[in-house]
């Protein structure tokens, strides 16, 4: 199974973070955070290029898996990063139905499922 879900965009790298920021609006979930991982590394002396991680939340399935095992917690809210490479836009995520795999005894297939269609979708459109 893979990890992780990875779209390459022709939009700029800013534009893109301002689409994750919208399409996780028009999908019902809240952003939490927004963490420039990039200008925290150049302040510290590490620069390199562009990284944003966007958290987003969606307060029902949120609720739904913290009932079944509040140490799911652990494990949100659900990130989608926005990288440069050599010039190059990705939009990446982490696939929600891993966290399933992690707490089997939750039975979180179904939820999960959902979660993922969701933030794949919200990938794909802030990507498009």
């Amino acid at each position: 199974m893979d990890l992780e879900y990875t779209v390459s965009t022709q939009k700029s790298y800013r534009v893109a973070v301002d689409a994750v920021v919208a399409a996780a609006e028009t999908h019902g979930f809240r952003v939490q955070f927004v963490h420039d991982v990039a200008a925290t590394l150049a302040e510290r002396g590490f620069p390199r290029e562009p990284v944003t991680i966007v958290e987003i939340c969606n307060a029902r399935y949120a609720s739904e898996v913290l009932a079944r095992d509040i140490t799911i917690g652990l494990m949100l809210p659900c990130p989608v990063m926005v990288h440069e490479q050599a010039g190059s836009v990705a939009i990446s995520t982490m696939k929600p139905t891993l966290i399933a795999e992690f707490f089997p005894h939750a039975k979180l297939e179904g939820v999960a499922a959902e979660v993922e269609a969701h933030v794949i979708a919200i990938v794909d459109e802030a990507a498009s």
